[in-house]
This record gives structure tokens, C-alpha cells and sequence, in this order.
């Protein structure tokens, strides 16, 4: 029986090449963007699923105002929590983003990913130990846990464990080498045990957030109870401290601060590459919407590509009606005949799961470097996946098509009369008008999300990047409780500024406590008129707001010819002014950490976080002015002429080589291009969304040619006939193609909601975001329109210029 239905599917496949052909092919596209997107997914949900503490450890995030979510918290709440936090198992302190900073043994050297963190590191991400102990590794301030390509970097085949590193002009003996098991949320090269000298500082300060905190609980049931004691610890030592020092109720002091506590989120690690509220983590946040985005629409390929399967199984039935008839006659029951057709369907599924797994190896690179990703085909869980995606297109490619043609009626299909009932034909239309809407959806929303990242790239940013180096700047070491330190650090930042700009093609050099690569800046709250407002502190040197053509609405620049400038004025910009509710705020007196501040100027509004951040308040003065700004400068700001730029450049690595940084390699950016990497997410998006367009349109098409051949296959006899009797060739090309045309119409009124209710929603996460119009939609018709009508006429042309005596000699 097995080679009687091979023989016959063999027969079938040699009779219907074409047909065959696109069957495959297009079940192998839509399995092939199915693979793609569980690849994606699966790497992004393994992160931290290595780690058994995964549950009960949690990241501390503080809501200091309704928008505002910082992943780092105060010094104080360490020694309450040896005392009054029983629902603790452990907590640590830490750095949550890498130190890239150089080790050095002996003669080798390397820059590596450095995290710094208190000696319970290991109790929340438990690396596997290859020599030492979890539990001693980070025992005290001497000591440092590396992992076991950096062991292999520094050490070669040498035993690391007892040797002595230097970092930072500190000594530190290696007391651990480890493993990482699988994706982890932090990946560091390295582990100190430093900050503990930095927390003692702010521990008595209940305004300082200042590192990242990690808490193991016992039982992760009672994190609401450690919620609530930390936010109580909070309310007492700021709110009602904070008014009492002041003079005032707490009613009084909330009015005055805007009238929000800081909230506490506990976040647990395994949802923290996808579900967090910030992006906490050095590896990373994930991007769940894109994420499902992804998956969303690779099922309906999938589907698409199954809906052209039975369309096409369907359609051809007719072909094998009399099959169908003759086998009944000779005793074949209608179990075994839905038995072959699903047979048949597996081999064909087969055939496409293979192919599609071609495509997918050969295309794997491109994808990696499209997501910036490091996938492969591998794993048990991945072959399971693979398995059930085999299962379920047979299931629903195989069994419908298969019932369909056993329940032909056997005495019709021998008289000639091939036909089933008008349901079959209504089933096969319905899938054409989803096929449509699919098609609708896809072409219409990469329209709107193209004219989305458009406008943002489109957008005036507020500033200009172009030909200004970001060049990562590497302070000198210095002693935090050394009351002249900062001003130290100005002073050497000064001598390098004037030596820098000799350098041949230099034009400006300046910097900022900021970056454009991490939108890095700090946050503190200004008072006017007894209204509180939080900020982000943006201390500059003196050209640089010119340097990067920010423009001012009101007053002026800073000007190192007046001496004011660097001792107490300020400028803000225009969120800041509308939130002091001032029309004229130059020439008024603001309150800043009880520094009095005189306003000079009104910076235009520039976005430093991306397209998805709203613009915050922002007030700028110079280094001198807070000079403990200065140790917040960690880049410097260098204007090349474009004649010049390659040998500008190379002229500033050498003297950056010798002169500020010989262990660390010389690093810089492209202002413009690192923000423009803000928006490189949604550049993705936009090209993935254009890529499954492409896709899409040609699995539809490849459905519509192969139905639109079977049905006018059929009807060719009619055609004969009719163009016998004089028939014009546009009206029978009418006739013939009316009904797709019909289609194609219901198909995109079907799409015309949800492609509208669904792209209104992804544009609602952008602040800078356009409105929807009519013209996408106007398109997305006129294209699907015409595609549909070149290759139904183009299909209906090639049968009008039939020979007609063939199809009328047997009459």
C-alpha cells in the first residue's frame, strides 16, 4: 500500500511541477520566519534560566518621581538590613553596569569588563567555580574573581589563582577563576570588591542613589514586606526628616516636592531581560514588544503559508476526483484515502521543513548581524520546537484538504461531474480574502512604521553631532574625601584641552559631565518660588553648547571672559522654564543644593535619550560652578575639520597614547552616529517589517497564481466557447478576473481595523511620533491592487491566446 501511494504521489508530482513547486517553496518561507523568530525567542527567554536563584533574587528600583525609575539605591538601608529585614537571605551592593577598565600582569595587558560588588556577588549570580571558592573570592578590598577567558588572556596555561594583577594602580590577587553556564543578565570578565569604601561615604545619606542592590529572600512571597519596610525607611529618614530640617510639616514639605514618596520595585532576575520597568542590567534590556512583534507575525506567514497549501490542495481535488472515484469502486474505504492525502501532505511538509532549514543555515549571518546576535541551530529544545511546528502545518495543511476529497461522491465524479458542493469553493475564496487581509496588514503597516522612523531620523534633534569626536576620557585616580580633588581634576582636564586643541585639524575642544553613547547625566531637584523641580544636571565647560550648535531661545551662552559664569549662573532649558511656569526666567534667582543660582540663558529644547524618552528639565552651568561635577566627566568632546579627519584622528590617539592613557586602548565616537544608534532599534524594526513584507506579498502571490491557474484552467472549455461565438478579449480578461478584484476589496476592508488598532498602539510608546493618515491605507490598496491584477491578468492573457480547437474537438 506504502509504494502504491508513493508511486501514485510521484505521478502527481511530475504532472503538476509548477504547482508542486510553490507548494514547497512557500510552506518553506513561512516555516523558515517561524524558526527565525523561536531562535530569537528562545535566546532572549534564556536569560538567567541557568541560575537557581533566578526567583528569589530581586534588583531594588527606586521611583523617584512618576517617570523617573533609577536601578540604583541609597548606601543607608545596609545596616537595616542586618537588623530589621528577617525576610532576607543576603543582599549585595554593586556596580550594575562594567568598569571597562585594563588588567595588567607582568607583561600582558587587557581592557575587560569589570564589575564591582560586594562579597555576596556570588550567592546572586552562583558562576561555577573552576578553582577557588564562591564564598571567599571577594573576601576583602585586595582581591578579584576572573572568569576563564580572561584567566586564558592574561595567564595563558599558568595556574592565575594566587597572582597578582593591577588595577587601577591597586594590587589584587586573583582568588577565583569561573565559568558562565548561559546567557546571564550580568556577564562580567571580572569581579572586585571595592565599593564597599565608596558606600561608607553615603551611608548616612538618604539622598544619595548611588549603586545598584540585589536582594536574596527567603521566601519571595514576602517581597511585598520588604517593600514595605524600605519605603517606610525612606518616608522616615527623608519625608519627615527632611521637613523637620526644614521647618516644616511633612504635609508642607510633600506640597513643596511635588507630593510623591520614593517607591521601591523589586524586580526578580527572571524577569528582568524582558519585563523590567528599566534597563538595569550591563547585558542589556530586552525589547519584549519586538519580540512578540516578531513571533506575531512569522505565525501568520506560517499561516499564510498553510492557507495556500489547502487552497492549492483544494483547487487541485478536481484534478483527482476520478483517482478518488476509482479507488472507491475497487474497494479503497474512506479512512485509507484521507490516510494517503495526509501521507502525501508529510512528504511535502517534509520536504519544506528541510529546505526551510537550508535557508535558515544560509541565512543565519545576516540575521545575526541584523539582531546583533550570536544564534545558531541547536539544542533539544529547538529540534522539539521544529517537531511541533511539523505536527501542527500536517494537522492543519493535511487533514482538511485530505477529508475533502474522500468525500466525493463516487457515481458523480464517474459521470463526469467533478464538482463537490459549493462549500469547498466558499472555503478556498475565504482563505484568498484572509490571505488578502494578511497582505493588507503587512503592506499597509510597513508603510506607517517606515513613515514613523522617517520622521524620527528626519526629526531636529536640537543639536549637531556631525564631525565632534565623543573620546572616552579616563580621570586620574584621586581621594574622594580630598577636599581640593575635583578642582585637581579640572586642572589637568585644562592642560590636556589646550594641548589637544595644537593637534592639525582640532577646531574645539570641550566637555560635559554627560554622553551622547550612554545619555548618561545626574539627577537633583532645583527650587523656585517654593515649587520643586526635578532636573538633570548638565555641568559643561565653556563651548560646548556652541561646539554642538544647541541653540538658545533666551539670553546667552556661558562666557569665560565673565567671571560669574563659572561661580554662580546657570541656564535651564524650555521644560525646565514651563515647569517654573516663568515666561522670562533670565535674570531670576533659583535654589540648587543651597547654592544660589542667577539665570543667564534658556537652552532650546534636545532630546539626549532617544525617541521613546519625553525631554526632561534640564539645567546647565559650568564645571567650576558644582565643581564635584568634575568627577563625573568621563569623555572629551573633540571638533575635527572633515579635510582632515583621518589624520586628526590618528594624531589624537598617539598623543592619548602617551600623554593621558597608555594602558587603556583609545576609544572615541562620532556623536551623531552614537545617538543615531538610539533609533537603530527601530531602524530594525522598519527593516524587519519591510523583509516579512517581501515575504508575504510573495507567499500571496505564489497562492493567487497557482489559484487563479486552476481556475481558469477549469474554465477553459467556457473561454473556448465563448470566444468562438466573438467574445472581445478586455471583456473576457474582466470576466475573468472580476472576482480576485472583489476579493482583494473585502480582504483589505477585513485588514483595515486592526492594522489601524495595532500600529496606533506601537506608536503611543514614541513622545516624537506621527499620526496615522489615510495615505498609507490609499497605498497599501493601490499596491495590493495592482499586484493582484498582474498576475491574474497576466495568468487570463495567457488563456485567451489558447488554441480553441483543442478544448472543443472532443465536443
Amino acid at each position: 500500500m506504502l509504494k502504491n501511494w508513493i508511486n501514485i504521489f510521484i505521478y502527481h508530482i511530475k504532472n503538476n511541477k509548477l504547482f508542486t513547486a510553490l507548494n514547497i517553496l512557500g510552506l518553506s518561507i513561512g516555516i523558515a520566519g517561524l524558526i527565525f523568530a523561536i531562535l530569537y525567542w528562545n535566546e532572549e527567554q534564556s536569560y538567567n534560566d541557568w541560575n537557581p536563584n533566578k526567583e528569589i533574587v530581586f534588583q531594588s528600583i527606586s521611583q523617584v518621581s512618576p517617570t523617573n525609575f533609577w536601578a540604583s539605591n541609597v548606601a543607608s538601608f545596609e545596616d537595616y538590613f542586618k537588623t530589621d529585614f528577617k525576610e532576607i537571605e543576603s543582599y549585595c551592593y554593586l556596580d550594575s553596569w562594567y568598569n571597562e577598565k585594563p588588567l595588567r600582569y607582568e607583561n600582558k595587558k587587557g581592557s575587560f569588563k569589570i564589575i564591582d560588588a560586594q562579597k555576596t556577588f556570588f550567592e546572586m549570580f552562583p558562576f561555577p567555580f573552576l578553582k577557588g571558592n564562591a564564598r571567599t573570592a571577594l573576601k576583602d578590598k585586595t582581591s578579584i574573581a576572573i572568569s576563564e577567558q580572561t584567566a586564558i588572556n592574561l595567564f595563558g596555561n599558568t595556574n592565575a589563582i594566587g597572582k597578582t594583577v593591577t588595577y587601577d594602580n591597586k594590587k589584587l590577587v586573583v582568588t577565583g577563576i569561573y565559568t558562565i553556564p548561559g546567557k546571564s543578565s550580568l556577564a562580567p570578565e571580572a569581579v572586585i570588591n571595592l565599593i564597599d569604601e565608596r558606600l561608607s561615604i553615603d551611608r548616612d545619606s538618604w539622598g544619595s542613589f548611588t549603586a545598584g542592590l540585589l536582594l536574596k529572600l527567603k521566601n519571595p512571597a514576602n517581597k511585598q514586606k520588604v517593600i514595605d519596610k524600605m519605603e517606610n525607611l525612606l518616608y522616615q529618614n527623608r519625608t519627615v526628616r527632611f521637613a523637620r530640617e526644614q521647618g516644616l510639616t511633612v504635609a508642607e514639605w510633600e506640597k513643596k516636592n511635588g507630593g510623591s514618596d520614593i517607591k521601591i520595585f523589586l524586580e526578580s532576575l527572571k524577569e528582568a531581560r524582558l519585563h523590567s520597568i528599566v534597563d538595569g542590567y550591563a547585558e542589556g534590556q530586552g525589547n519584549y514588544q519586538f519580540l512578540v512583534i516578531m513571533m506575531v507575525l512569522s505565525v501568520l506567514i506560517l499561516i499564510l503559508s498553510i492557507f495556500n497549501y489547502i487552497n492549492l490542495a483544494t483547487a487541485n481535488a478536481i484534478k483527482r476526483a476520478k483517482e478518488v472515484g476509482v479507488r472507491k469502486i475497487i474497494g479503497a474505504s474512506k479512512n485509507n484515502i484521507v490516510l494517503q492525502f495526509i501521507f502525501e501532505t508529510i512528504i511535502i511538509t517534509s520536504f519544506s521543513i528541510l529546505l526551510s532549514l537550508v535557508i535558515v543555515e544560509l541565512s543565519l549571518p545576516y540575521y545575526n548581524n541584523f539582531l546583533e546576535k550570536k544564534l545558531s541551530i541547536s539544542g533539544n529544545e529547538f529540534f522539539l520546537e521544529v517537531i511541533v511546528i511539523f505536527v501542527v502545518t500536517v494537522i492543519l495543511a493535511g487533514v482538511f484538504p485530505a477529508v475533502y476529497i474522500s468525500n466525493f461522491e463516487t457515481l458523480k465524479v464517474l459521470k463526469g461531474n467533478f464538482g463537490r458542493s459549493k462549500n469547498g469553493i466558499w472555503l478556498r475564496n475565504g482563505m484568498l480574502i484572509l490571505q488578502f487581509s494578511i497582505a493588507s496588514f503587512f503592506i499597509v503597516g510597513s508603510y506607517i512604521v517606515s513613515e514613523q522612523v522617517n520622521y524620527l531620523n528626519q526629526r531636529d534633534l536640537g543639536f549637531r553631532g556631525d564631525q565632534v569626536l565623543e573620546i572616552n576620557y579616563k580621570k586620574p585616580n584621586f581621594d574622594p574625601n580630598d577636599p581640593k580633588a575635583e578642582q585637581a581634576i579640572y586642572k589637568r582636564y585644562e592642560t590636556l584641552k589646550q594641548e589637544i586643541a595644537k593637534i592639525k585639524g582640532v577646531s574645539q575642544v570641550s566637555t560635559g559631565a554627560f554622553s551622547f553613547v550612554t545619555g548618561g547625566a545626574t539627577s537633583a531637584t532645583f527650587t523656585y518660588h517654593d515649587k520643586n523641580i526635578q532636573s538633570y544636571n548638565m555641568a559643561v565647560d565653556f563651548g560646548m553648547l556652541e561646539m554642538l550648535k544647541i541653540k538658545m531661545t533666551q539670553g546667552r551662552y556661558f562666557d569665560n571672559r565673565i567671571a560669574s559664569d563659572s561661580i554662580n549662573s546657570m541656564m535651564i532649558n524650555e521644560t525646565a522654564m514651563k515647569q517654573m511656569n516663568e515666561k522670562n526666567p533670565v535674570g531670576k534667582i533659583i535654589n540648587w543644593n543651597d547654592h544660589k543660582l542667577k539665570i543667564i540663558g534658556v537652552v532650546k529644547d534636545f532630546n539626549l535619550w532617544g525617541p521613546k524618552a519625553e525631554i526632561p528639565p534640564m539645567v546647565f552651568f559650568h564645571l567650576n560652578t558644582i565643581d564635584w561635577m568634575n568627577a563625573n566627566v568621563n569623555h572629551i568632546f573633540v571638533k575635527v575639520g572633515p579635510n582632515e579627519m583621518q589624520h586628526t584622528i590618528s594624531e589624537l590617539e598617539k598623543f592619548w597614547t602617551k600623554n593621558i592613557d597608555a594602558d587603556s586602548p583609545f576609544k572615541y565616537d562620532f556623536v551623531d552616529k552614537a545617538y543615531a544608534r538610539h533609533y537603530k532599534e527601530y531602524i530594525n524594526q522598519k527593516n524587519l517589517f519591510s523583509l516579512l513584507n517581501v515575504i508575504v506579498i510573495l507567499i500571496a502571490l505564489f497562492g493567487l497564481f497557482a489559484l487563479a491557474s486552476y481556475s481558469i484552467q477549469s474554465r477553459m472549455k467556457e473561454i473556448a466557447i465563448r470566444k468562438t461565438l466573438g467574445i472581445e478579449t478586455t471583456v473576457l480578461l474582466k470576466e475573468l478576473s472580476k472576482q480576485y478584484i472583489i476579493f482583494c476589496l473585502i480582504g483589505f476592508l477585513i485588514a483595515l481595523f486592526p492594522v489601524y488598532y495595532l500600529l496606533n498602539k506601537w506608536l503611543e510608546d514614541f513622545v516624537f511620533r506621527i499620526n496615522i493618515s489615510i495615505y498609507p491605507f490609499l497605498m497599501g490598496f493601490v499596491i495590493l491592487l495592482f499586484l493582484t491584477l498582474l498576475v491574474v491578468l497576466t495568468r487570463a492573457y495567457q488563456a485567451t491566446k489558447v488554441d480553441i480547437l483543442k478544448y472543443l474537438k472532443y465536443e
